[in-house]
């Protein structure tokens, strides 16, 4: 049965990276296929922890998804305030 897990993880893993490089244009494409890879490595964990160990990690490892959702809205909000839109060919890094 993990088996399965494990295939499914990667097809949930291979399509968050597809969509990660096919749209890179925007900002918020780019952060919501990350949260979908987040995602999936959350299902995968859980699943195998499910079988084998405790969930208490689950909390820790959801702490550090939404923080890393928030971090990225945040970058988000300040970059369209900053540049009125969230291309990343407006947006220029060594620029300050």
């Amino acid at each position: 049965m993990l088996l399965f897990y494990d295939y499914m993880f990667y097809l949930f893993v291979l399509s968050g990276l597809w969509s990660f490089v096919s749209k890179r244009k925007h900002l918020l494409s780019t952060l919501l296929s990350l949260e979908f890879i987040v995602l999936s490595l959350f299902f995968y964990v859980f699943c195998v922890l499910l079988f084998y160990f405790d969930l208490y990690f689950l909390m820790y490892f959801l702490t550090f998804g939404v923080c890393e959702g928030a971090l990225g809205l945040g970058i988000l909000v300040s970059m369209i305030r900053s540049h009125g839109n969230d291309y990343f060919s407006s947006f220029n890094v060594l620029q300050c």
